[in-house]
């Protein structure tokens, strides 16, 4: 059944249960911010086309659910939304507003459409190591979340955190085969791994100075 939705082109891929943070500053976003914290907290993230304009009635988007918003002195805003649930740009509609509105319809993956067993635990195994080499590299103390159990899940969590081009992971999003997803997944993560097992060797040559020794302190005059 389609719905009535906000729609915020933009050149990014949200997943379902990802975190966005976006800053809003144009005045037709201003207005659509305001209208949905008015309404039900949700809009539409939907690819951007050349232009900037609403991509064509099919393409697949997600529900971005408004969790923070940090009002600015002269009327931009931060805000943070989290992904809800995938949807499928039935058609843009004039509803009189200065952004596009959308009807949409929910997205789910086809049954019968789960990855093995082999292509799942390939799967943890690669997220584990590229989630241990994200935090060395950076070095941030919060762990990154496992892999929830659910294989549709653990796909869009995989999926979400992964660095890659837009098309590929715009792909991740359409596809309604989570088999496929996985595969595409398994085939992203062993070039990010070799290139982020450089970097941490890289960052922590620096870090001690190359020697094996941590740089001196350096006291100032």
């Amino acid at each position: 059944m389609a719905t009535r939705l906000p729609l915020f082109p933009l050149a990014v891929v949200l997943f379902p249960g990802a975190i966005l943070p976006l800053h809003i500053f144009e005045p037709r976003y201003r207005r659509l911010l305001a209208d949905c914290l008015q309404g039900d907290g949700r809009f539409g993230i939907l690819p951007v086309s050349p232009g900037g304009t609403v991509p064509p009635a099919g393409t697949i988007g997600c529900v971005a659910e408004i969790a923070q918003v940090q009002p600015l002195p002269d009327g931009r805003s931060n805000i943070i939304t989290r992904g809800g649930e995938r949807v499928r740009l039935v058609a843009v509609v004039d509803a009189g507003t200065p952004y596009y509105m959308g009807e949409v319809e929910p997205v789910l993956d086809d049954a019968g459409s789960a990855p093995g067993a082999d292509q799942l635990a390939a799967l943890r195994a690669l997220h584990a190591r590229y989630a241990e080499l994200l935090q060395r590299v950076t070095d941030r103390e919060a762990e990154v979340a496992a892999l929830p159990d659910d294989p549709v899940e653990a796909s869009f969590v995989a999926a979400g955190l992964v660095e890659c081009e837009l098309p590929r992971k715009q792909r991740m999003l359409a596809t309604r085969s989570t088999a496929e997803r996985v595969g595409l997944l398994l085939q992203v993560y062993p070039p990010l791994i070799a290139a982020l097992e450089d970097a941490v060797t890289v960052h922590e040559r620096a870090r001690t100075n190359g020697k094996g020794h941590h740089h001196p302190d350096i006291d100032g005059p």
